[in-house]
């Protein structure tokens, strides 16, 4: 699919870009020299300060109380993955721990989100379950969701697996879900994720991946993956949220739930802050439920580049922040 801010000759050196910033986004030894360096890293900070809230739970928060102002339910997420050591990851699921807790003392409409990988799930599986079972109930406690984020393809499985088993031997009902459309195994996996009650939180997929394990990130077919999914969530009733920035998208699924008159209580139009605000403003001024995510840390590596890499002319924008005072 041509993007349309750059020339139609341009494309395949704007989909090499693309490329090339999703692979170096998974590059655990550049993310090290990125975050760490005394000087690579203030110009990373000021990149990332677009795509993220801040680098503290008070940070966090302080934004959160911004989106609802604006009439949205939040989303927050502590940013990290890959933790490979048991006391790291016990220490970072207390940073879950202290964000959720100031949000049932706030009663801020936010929900919490992580990585099981950033709790200790590629330490050891049992660790990842048993921590995230800390925070979800946690998050039960005060009548909130906890949404599980969506890895690599190679941990999918584990974290499917986790998450069946936080509903099924835990009754953690409050447990959501992130499936990309973009991966050919999901059309598999949504009837069985469909058995489950925890809410479905639908995005098109950011990571590099192989054309035998993914559709191509702007592919018609992914987009067109997307929308088959996104109906038949929509359809059945079950919980979910239509996480995308697609105007096209949004435009076609607001449409039918219009003309089916679906229940506002079952699903929801969410954005990632700095990417799209304006579009769920106006789904929000339409009376569509919305929600705005929020992410917050040092560990934006990852995250800032796989939402640069999603649309290559923030390239410049990132040229702009990093000269910027």
């Amino acid at each position: 699919m041509h993007h349309p801010a750059f020339p139609v000759q341009w494309q395949p050196l704007v989909d090499q870009a693309a490329t090339t910033l999703r692979a170096l986004a998974l590059d655990e030894s550049a993310k090290e020299k990125f975050c760490n360096d005394p000087l690579l890293r203030p110009y990373m900070h000021k990149v990332s300060q677009r795509y993220v809230a801040g680098r503290t739970v008070a940070d966090a928060l302080q934004r959160v109380e911004h989106i609802i102002a604006q009439g949205h339910a939040a989303s927050a997420e502590y940013m990290g993955e890959s933790v490979r050591d048991e006391a790291f990851a016990m220490a970072e699921t207390e940073v879950f721990m202290e964000l959720t807790k100031a949000i049932g003392q706030r009663n801020l409409n936010c929900s919490v989100s992580l990585d099981l990988s950033h709790v200790g799930m590629t330490v050891d599986a049992e660790l990842g379950y048993r921590n995230t079972r800390r925070i979800a109930l946690a998050a039960a406690e005060i009548n909130r969701e906890v949404m599980i984020s969506m890895e690599a393809a190679d941990r999918a499985d584990d974290i499917y697996a986790i998450y069946a088993r936080l509903h099924r031997e835990d009754g953690l009902h409050n447990v959501g879900i992130t499936m990309p459309a973009k991966r050919h195994r999901t059309e598999q996996d949504l009837p069985s994720l469909m058995k489950i009650p925890g809410r479905i939180r639908l995005v098109k997929g950011a990571f590099l991946e192989s054309e035998d394990i993914s559709h191509h990130r702007n592919s018609p077919e992914l987009a067109a993956a997307y929308r088959r999914y996104a109906q038949e969530l929509l359809l059945s009733g079950h919980k979910c949220s239509i996480a995308t920035h697609d105007r096209s998208i949004q435009g076609d699924l607001s449409a039918l739930i219009l003309k089916e008159r679906i229940d506002p209580r079952w699903f929801e139009f969410e954005s990632l802050i700095g990417l799209g605000t304006e579009q769920i403003a106006e789904l929000q001024a339409r009376g569509f439920p919305t929600r705005e995510y929020a992410v917050f840390g040092d560990e934006h590596f990852l995250y800032v580049l796989n939402r640069i890499a999603e649309e290559p002319v923030r390239v410049y924008q990132a040229i702009i922040d990093v000269m910027g005072s």
